[in-house]
């Protein structure tokens, strides 16, 4: 039997999860580690509700809180569920997830399809979520994100974008974000300022795109380490002081 995990990675983009993975690789090291993944099909209905409904039928497994994290779309995804399941989240970090949660790369690619090429569209999203490219490179990434609008779970189409109402969490959070990211821009980072708790943390690295948890994952290691030692530190002198 698997060891239980201290953290609960949340994946819901099959198709670039590949850039989660150094982050993943050093956090592994220093603490117990799961991916929970869902799987989005092309004859689906993308469904939030669904997604939250099967990420508790997997909690209600474990004997102990655990911290879940996610990046943009799956961070939402922790974050619905956090509201609705405290009880089973030790904490929540965001990564790339704005005041708006519900903004991720695919809101930003249907309102401007209107306008330009499927092709072209996606071309200038890899300029802007990874920065410059190679050719080469430019292919296999604008592939990625064709998989990624079929086959990831996302509140958006070519019909409806949606928006949500920022709110707090009661359990402790830590937001973080890039600040030359052009997905959730450093004015919807610090948006949340507004809805953070003692003890919440809000923290930007200064470059990195969208993905600024791929191309600067050690940094970003040492801060959600750090973070969990905070809540620690604060449960153990909070034990002590009820004795």
């Amino acid at each position: 039997m698997s060891k239980l995990p201290d953290v609960l990675w949340l994946n819901t983009s099959p198709s670039l999860q590949y850039f989660a993975q150094p982050l993943l690789c050093y956090l592994s090291s220093q603490v117990t580690m799961q991916e929970w993944k869902y799987r989005q099909s092309q004859d689906e209905v993308s469904s939030l509700d669904a997604a939250v409904v099967l990420l508790h039928d997997y909690l209600k497994t474990c004997n102990r809180p655990v911290h879940l994290i996610g990046h943009s779309t799956a961070g939402l995804l922790g974050l619905l569920y956090s509201r609705r399941y405290p009880e089973t989240v030790k904490s929540l970090t965001l990564l790339a997830v704005g005041v708006d949660a519900a903004v991720d790369w695919q809101a930003h690619y249907y309102t401007h399809r209107q306008f330009l090429s499927r092709q072209k569209l996606l071309t200038d999203m890899v300029y802007n979520l990874f920065g410059y490219q190679d050719t080469c490179t430019l292919k296999s990434l604008t592939h990625l994100l064709e998989q990624d609008l079929d086959c990831s779970l996302s509140p958006h189409s070519l019909f409806e974008t949606v928006s949500m109402t920022p709110n707090r969490v009661s359990v402790p959070l830590m937001v973080c974000g890039s600040l030359n990211d052009i997905v959730v821009k450093p004015d919807a980072l610090q948006g949340w300022r507004s809805h953070l708790k003692e003890g919440d943390r809000l923290w930007s690295c200064l470059e990195g795109w969208h993905f600024f948890h791929f191309f600067q994952y050690q940094l970003v290691a040492e801060q959600l380490l750090d973070f969990w030692k905070f809540i620690r530190v604060s449960d153990s002198l909070y034990s002590c002081l009820r004795l």
